[in-house]
């Protein structure tokens, strides 16, 4: 198993991020470090300080030098797909090629009641989400983009300049919903995030994924796995490990260790130097 690490840029500081993120660089068991896209903290006090994802990770992409680098996931409710696409061709280059695209169809109903962003039925949230994935990708990829969809339209759109990684950075899609999420990750991924659930959960969700793969004839071992593993905020590591262990047992690619604010770069090696045995 493999492992990167996430900072959800909440209840925290720049100083603080930029502080672990500088040390992650330095320690080759993390191969890549993700924010999120909120602008509220989430599960918590909504009142306290949330850094905006993109700006956050185009800062720390410029503070590291190793690192793959994402956002885990970015809401599309939050931005036109064009606008992304730009801005993810952007990061890219200025990373060297290390951006990881991670998106989602967004669900914060709080934030979207505050800002007054529109938050579709769940149906028409996914539609969009559909069309979004299929003119990023066009974008990144080709010269001119033209789309006719139901919910956005392109005529010979271009997004220049193109993005180091060709024909576009990996797209990590994020969810667990098996009608709609893992369809579409069969059709377009290349990394799948599932948030949690447990290990008998993934598998169960994998094998889903793979009938979809199936489905339309695509090989499920080109897309990597990947779920968050929570640091408990007493910083012990034993249950880290265990639940680490387990995820490898269930043949996990990719566990994304959840840093839990405030944030301390000193945390860092004795979770690496633990999970050390689990990597390979």
């Amino acid at each position: 198993m493999r492992f990167g690490f996430k900072t959800a840029p909440q209840n925290t500081t720049w100083e603080a991020m930029l502080a672990v993120w500088r040390a992650a660089d330095d320690i080759d068991l993390f191969e890549s470090g993700w924010t999120f896209d909120h602008f509220y903290p989430i599960f918590s006090d909504p009142t306290g300080p949330c850094l905006e994802g993109w700006v956050t990770l185009t800062a720390l992409a410029q503070a590291t030098n190793r690192l793959r680098l994402g956002t885990l996931v970015t809401g599309n409710i939050y931005r036109h797909p064009a606008v992304l696409a730009n801005m993810a061709a952007t990061l890219d280059i200025v990373s060297g090629g290390r951006l990881e695209l991670g998106l989602g169809a967004g669900w914060n109903v709080e934030e979207c009641a505050a800002y007054g962003i529109e938050l579709p039925p769940l149906k028409e949230r996914f539609d969009r989400f559909d069309e979004a994935c299929e003119i990023i990708l066009s974008l990144l990829a080709n010269e001119t983009t033209d789309y006719d969809g139901k919910h956005y339209r392109l005529t010979a759109a271009r997004c220049e300049p193109k993005p180091v990684q060709r024909p576009h950075p990996p797209l990590c899609i994020g969810g667990m919903g098996e009608k709609r999420t893992l369809r579409t990750v069969a059709r377009l991924a290349q990394h799948w995030n599932l948030p949690g659930g447990g290990p008998a959960t993934f598998k169960q969700k994998r094998d889903v994924l793979a009938a979809h793969c199936a489905d339309v004839g695509r090989d499920p071992a080109e897309i990597t796995t990947s779920v968050h593993i929570r640091l408990p905020e007493s910083g012990d590591v034993g249950p880290l490990v265990e639940e680490a262990a387990a995820y490898a047992d269930a043949g996990l690619d990719l566990g994304i260790v959840y840093l839990p604010p405030p944030h301390r770069p000193e945390v860092l090696e004795p979770v690496a130097q633990a999970l050390r045995p689990l990597a390979g």
